[in-house]
């Protein structure tokens, strides 16, 4: 009866990336499906942002979350966010809006985990979203008011920006764009915002995004080049920036893509190692995600630690220039892969912070 369950176990999958644990919740009342995902508590309490999506079935969105939190745990050791790695979906149809009392649901959700998990933006989540949260938890960040960070999303694009030229020095032997050619998949709120630090430092820029509200702005204000979804990955370029979501480069497309450097604000860029080794091998310098994008995340650890202002964040965005530089740096030194590079040295933090029994026995 039991003999075929292990094919599907849940804690078979939590053991692949060393999770902790995994939280359901379902309420039919509200129409709130979601998923929390907390990988590692070695470094303390955890924090990351909660995403919306309009995913195929249960199994998508467990995938998309496991991966995600193990990633915000990677992210918080290699940014010095002293805090563990934990992520959330919620499964709705995007085409609708959140209602209110799915809000206060998921906010009960959240809640309930008694301070485990502290949360906020993500894709498809607003500040608007977390402020109604905020009536039911205190266990979120991302909003605005004294002594809070607000929304995220200006922060991570600087801190992508300053990624970027920390790659362009080692690519290019300049950290200046000026005259580069820069293709950036995805024009949300990071994405825009990082289209504005490259347009201001002389990049030329190739655009995409299925809002065609946003690539007319784009167009317009930055003499941005469109082109199609579909045809963003085959453009030539000298920098590919993804900012859109996951899962961007494969082995084959590593094998295609026409370009020196790639680094942007989506997580889970590469699809499986085969891609990022494959990066290595034809010279493509990659900029492992959870390092570049961690301008978000950085920005809510202030914010939960009430030490946030707009001067402090600004001045710790800027050091994702050295944080991408130490990764990169790494690599050289153990002539491996940057992916591989960002992965151990994330381990190591978190392996050095681990309890000898991370069970709590």
């Amino acid at each position: 009866m039991f003999k075929n369950l292990e094919k599907n176990s849940i804690f078979k999958k939590l053991g692949e990336h060393s999770h902790e644990e995994i939280h359901f919740r379902n309420c039919e009342e509200t129409g709130l499906k979601a998923i929390i995902a907390i990988h590692s508590t070695a470094l303390g309490p955890t924090t990351g942002g909660t995403r919306v999506w309009n995913y195929e079935n249960e199994e998508e969105a467990l995938y998309d979350v496991l991966r995600l939190s193990r990633g915000m745990s990677y992210k918080n050791a290699v940014s010095g966010v002293l805090m563990g790695g934990a992520k959330a979906v919620i499964i709705w149809d995007t085409a609708k809006p959140k209602t209110r009392e799915l809000m206060l649901a998921y906010g009960k959700f959240v809640d309930s985990l008694g301070g485990k998990f502290t949360t906020g933006e993500d894709v498809n989540m607003s500040v608007s979203d977390v402020q109604i949260m905020a009536e039911v938890t205190s266990h979120i960040a991302g909003i605005p008011g004294e002594g809070r960070g607000g929304d995220p999303s200006p922060y991570t694009a600087r801190g992508v920006f300053r990624g970027l030229q920390a790659g362009a020095m080692e690519a290019f032997g300049d950290k200046s764009f000026k005259g580069k050619t820069v293709a950036v998949q995805g024009l949300g709120k990071v994405g825009y915002d990082l289209c504005k630090w490259l347009h201001e430092d002389g990049a030329k820029l190739i655009v995409t995004d299925i809002n065609k509200e946003a690539i007319e702005r784009a167009k317009k204000e930055f003499g941005a080049v469109a082109v199609e979804p579909s045809e963003i990955i085959n453009v030539e370029c000298d920098v590919f920036a993804p900012c859109a979501m996951g899962a961007v480069i494969s082995e084959e497309i590593a094998n295609k893509i026409k370009c020196k450097l790639i680094g942007g604000s989506a997580n889970n860029v590469l699809v499986d190692p085969a891609a990022g080794e494959a990066l290595h091998k034809k010279g493509i310098l990659y900029l492992p995600d959870y390092v570049i994008n961690a301008g978000g995340v950085i920005s809510v650890y202030l914010e939960i630690k009430r030490e946030h202002t707009h001067e402090k964040a600004n001045e710790k965005m800027d050091g994702i220039y050295d944080n991408v530089k130490n990764i990169l740096d790494f690599a050289k030194e153990k002539n491996i892969a940057t992916y591989r590079a960002a992965d151990e040295y994330a381990q190591k933090i978190i392996l050095e912070a681990s309890p000898k029994n991370s069970c709590g026995l």
